[in-house]
């Protein structure tokens, strides 16, 4: 019966041979220090976990209808030892999680800059972290490099030891970047900005993915990250520039429609200032940025003018996004003040920059006056007829 058994746990044991336990052996510093916090807050809780599982099955055979020898105590309804321990135990455990959790909380934001490369090795203050902006789309990734004047799809490469800051957005619905090996994972939303600092200590080809559904795609919104020395990186991006193409807007509205299974592609050269146009929802030609739209928002706003602006941020891949080319495309190009307007009805003219002395009125529209207060000495009105005065 017992070989039996061991024949029949075979082929679980062949599946599980297959797993690669990349997160409870990572290659990051960032991801390591992690892995380091879930362990220890396993082990804590196991302290109460594994005792009172053992106590259970101990009192169940101890104490079974069968054992006439068990101790019987039917009166029993205190211990002021026992409680000092069933209450102690969980809460000392629950004071060390709470310190472990508020410590990892502050100490792995992935907001917070690295203070160091590896376990007892600090950051070099002449290090340079590598920028890169990270562009989830549908449904592949974009990854900009601004210091060196390129970008790929669906492929990432650092150098190992350097500190990487990521930027992180979307072009539409929410996605989830996550690199196990590298660090934990964080998100990537249209029209915000997320921030990632990480460190890859290895060389070695990791897998990176989204790890938030975002549609039909989503199971091919996958990349390979490159740990390479720096002199592997220097090739990398030497590569890029020679195979690539340039990058500019009208190549990123082709790329950003939906696609899927998307094969690795390189750019040699990248428009200046395309990231930032992501991030404000504007690359269309001529269409308000979404910071331009704050700004104005913030001295007063344009009224029923801006909904007309507002609607067009709303992801729609069908027809706001291109994919339907008779859509009608309908946001504020500029602003005007009421100044600028002529008597006649005239077309407005935009002013560039806006003054400041002259507040913004809401689609062109005075700003009303209210009837100056009259004080009535007549009787008052019958009932049921309201006052004029």
């Amino acid at each position: 019966m017992k070989r039996f058994r061991m024949i029949a746990l075979l082929p679980l044991m062949l599946l599980l041979s297959g797993c690669n336990a990349v997160v409870l052996n990572p290659s990051g510093d960032i991801a390591l220090q992690q892995r380091d916090l879930v362990v220890i807050s396993t082990v804590l809780m196991l302290l109460i976990i594994i005792p009172v599982m053992a106590l259970i099955v101990l009192f169940a055979w101890r104490y079974r209808h069968s054992n006439t020898t068990a101790r019987y105590e039917p009166d029993w309804d205190h211990s002021t030892q026992l409680e000092l321990v069933i209450w102690a135990a969980p809460l000392l455990i629950i004071i060390c999680l709470g310190a472990l959790t508020w410590m990892g909380t502050h100490l792995l934001d992935p907001f917070r800059p690295l203070g160091r490369v590896a376990a007892g090795q600090q950051m070099a203050q002449e290090s340079t972290p590598l920028e890169v902006n990270v562009v989830a789309l549908d449904w592949k990734w974009l990854f900009i490099y601004p210091d060196e004047g390129i970008a790929t799809v669906n492929e990432l490469a650092a150098p190992v030891d350097r500190p990487i800051n990521f930027r992180i957005t979307a072009s539409s619905v929410m996605n989830s970047f996550y690199i196990p090996a590298l660090a934990g994972q964080i998100y990537a939303m249209p029209g915000m900005e997320t921030k990632l600092h990480a460190v890859i200590n290895k060389s070695g080809v990791y897998q990176g993915f989204s790890a938030n559904y975002s549609g039909a795609g989503f199971s091919g919104m996958r990349f390979a990250f490159h740990g390479l020395s720096q002199t592997d990186y220097d090739k990398w991006v030497t590569k890029a520039k020679a195979d690539g193409s340039a990058l500019n807007r009208t190549d990123y509205l082709e790329l950003e429609r939906p696609s899927e299974n998307v094969p690795v592609r390189y750019y040699k050269s990248v428009e200046a200032g395309l990231y930032k146009a992501i991030l404000n929802m504007c690359v269309e030609p001529g269409k308000m940025c979404m910071n331009e739209m704050m700004s104005i928002d913030a001295r007063g706003g344009l009224g029923l003018a801006g909904l007309r602006n507002v609607l067009p941020l709303q992801y729609d891949k069908y027809a706001r996004r291109g994919a339907t080319p008779d859509a009608p495309r309908t946001y504020v190009a500029s602003v005007c003040t009421p100044d600028d307007v002529d008597g006649s009805g005239g077309e407005a003219r935009a002013v560039q920059p806006l003054r400041a002395s002259t507040p913004l009125l809401g689609a062109g529209l005075s700003r009303p006056v209210p009837p100056p207060f009259r004080f009535s000495t007549s009787a008052p009105p019958a009932a049921g007829r309201p006052s004029n005065s």
